[in-house]
């Protein structure tokens, strides 16, 4: 991940330099926020890559020695069927309906929606640590 952690990071670099200078000579605020948030998502890539690659070290496809066997290995964790993705498109769904209708429309879609995506995100939080303690 070292790789596509310095060209994403590349790739940031570009595009904060270029919101800089595009911000200072053209006044345009709208392209400008375009390129921060270009910059942005390009640092959030770069980022997570480092971190991946400082969290679980070098991989068999950055090694120039590498077999492809040396990349061969259990396969990764598929969950099964869950109700979080329903959830979060209906909330979603109410709270755009609320735009139009009212705050109190809004309001009831934005609950859902956050109740959606926090079940999304802590369906399986606890997952890892059942692993270990399994295997030990």
């Amino acid at each position: 991940m070292k790789v596509e952690a310095l060209l994403f990071g590349g790739v940031a670099a570009f595009f904060g330099g270029t919101a800089v200078l595009y911000g200072l000579w053209s006044g345009d605020p709208a392209g400008t926020a375009a390129l921060v948030v270009a910059f942005a998502m390009a640092a959030l890539v770069s980022f997570f890559c480092a971190m991946q690659y400082r969290r679980k070290g070098r991989r068999p496809q950055d090694r120039k020695d590498a077999e492809v066997a040396d990349g061969a290995g259990p396969l990764e964790f598929f969950p099964d069927e869950s109700p979080w993705p329903i959830v979060t498109a209906v909330g979603f769904a109410v709270a755009a309906t609320g735009v139009v209708y009212g705050l109190w429309l809004f309001l009831i879609g934005f609950g859902v929606l956050a109740r959606g995506v926090l079940g999304l995100v802590f369906q399986y939080a606890g997952r890892g640590a059942d692993q270990e303690q399994g295997e030990g």
